[in-house]
């Protein structure tokens, strides 16, 4: 075991390989882990993953050299299990074993179970479960040689029912379980694999929602600590572990949410010790 830590504190390079990384929270990771590596003293290489090339991949591997990581993009549809073999392949290729996999692409969509269509279903798991193990499976090799990690976003609406956005919240609950089975049968390789819900997050995605000052009071008030997160919020959470500093920790959800899902209770109108509506203390 001392010989497992001595290589992980020691080891002289990172090398991640982020989806979604030209979102908001892809953004977020990639600077985040950059930041981390550099405090730690780590050279590190970033394998920005994107659906397609572009103008936004493009620019963002220029900001991230800029903050000091090598980087070079990768694209594909993760939803095809080729494609993430290739993605993987392609990382490796460029950057040499991977020591850390975040999977952070997917996406939502709002869509009744009573009427909602097949396709669609199948889709989002395709996109927020699946890929997450395909790609596991095609970085394990790598992973298992540099004792690496994986991180996989998911969501709070994937430990609380969200009504109207059912195969979402499924399917990142699923993905959470994954995440935990992953953990107990890669453990013993000294792959970590944890996942991140993020709550409410502002990001370009999400920024019209916010441009609505009432909207933006309104959710900020159901939120313990008083504010959205943002994207570097969920890149400190992934940062961490993906570090050394996480390293014995392995299998768990970390829920980056202002303490909005414990704070449901407590909207219930008619507190502990308190009078009930619409009668008084007495003197």
């Amino acid at each position: 075991m001392q010989d497992v830590m001595a290589e992980m504190v020691h080891s002289t390079a990172v090398h991640a390989l982020v989806t979604g990384a030209t979102g908001g929270i892809g953004r977020g990771i990639c600077f985040a882990l950059i930041a981390q590596a550099l405090r730690d003293g780590l050279a590190i290489h970033i394998s920005a993953a994107a659906s397609q090339p572009g103008e936004r991949l493009d620019a963002l591997l220029h900001d991230l050299r800029a903050a000091g990581a090598s980087a070079h993009g990768v694209s594909g549809d993760i939803t095809d299990a080729a494609h993430c073999a290739a993605l993987v392949a392609q990382a490796q290729a460029q950057g040499g074993d991977l020591t850390a996999l975040v999977c952070n692409a997917g996406a939502s969509g709002p869509g009744r179970l009573a009427d909602l269509p097949v396709a669609q279903w199948d889709r989002t798991f395709n996109l927020n479960t699946r890929s997450a193990w395909l790609l596991a499976q095609a970085a394990y090799p790598a992973l298992a040689r540099t004792r690496g990690s994986i991180t996989a976003i998911a969501s709070m609406s994937g430990l609380t029912p969200h009504p109207g956005y059912g195969a979402y919240s499924a399917a990142k609950a699923a993905l959470v379980m994954l995440c935990r089975q992953l953990a107990q049968e890669w453990a013993a390789d000294g792959i970590r694999v944890n996942t991140v819900c993020p709550g409410m997050v502002r990001t370009p995605l999400t920024e019209a929602v916010y441009q609505d000052e009432a909207t933006l009071q309104q959710r900020q008030a159901l939120v313990p600590l008083g504010r959205i997160g943002q994207a570097e919020d969920i890149g400190a959470a992934v940062a961490y572990l993906s570090s050394a500093a996480a390293s014995y920790v392995t299998g768990q959800n970390l829920l980056v949410d202002g303490g909005i899902s414990d704070h449901m209770l407590g909207m219930i109108p008619g507190r502990p010790g308190k009078p009930p509506v619409g009668q008084t203390e007495a003197a």
